[in-house]
């Protein structure tokens, strides 16, 4: 599984940014893909996370009712649309497809066996 992440750039504090990720192949049905983001000098973070059937989904604390993660089956790809963006979201993006994941496990990053490269998302104030 292979995994192509997009739509990073420049924005000003309280702007919109939408970011893909494509996958290179049909994902199956117990798959869940998640979005995790790394700042400089931080450790990576847990943003969201979606299953690929069912389209339950989680997010980090910090994100909630800012971020929202969405999927195009038929088109591979899964979405992170980010809404009230502020500094402190500036870090390198990454998708992430993990497989079997419980709630509870979607939020950590070793349970993610397939990464994609990151996109950059800079906010500026």
């Amino acid at each position: 599984v292979q995994l192509q992440a997009s739509g990073g750039g420049l924005v000003q504090a309280g702007g919109s940014l939408k970011l893909s990720c494509t996958v290179s192949e049909r994902t199956g049905r117990d798959y869940v893909l998640g979005w995790f983001r790394r700042a400089p000098g931080k450790e990576r973070e847990f943003v969201a996370a979606i299953r690929w059937s069912g389209g339950g989904s989680t997010y980090g604390g910090s994100m909630k009712g800012r971020f929202t993660i969405s999927k195009d089956n038929a088109k591979n790809t899964v979405f992170l649309q980010m809404n009230s963006l502020e500094p402190e979201d500036t870090a390198a993006y990454y998708c992430a497809a993990g497989q079997r994941l419980i709630i509870s496990e979607m939020s950590k990053e070793r349970n993610y066996a397939y990464w994609g490269q990151g996109t950059l998302v800079t906010v500026s104030s």
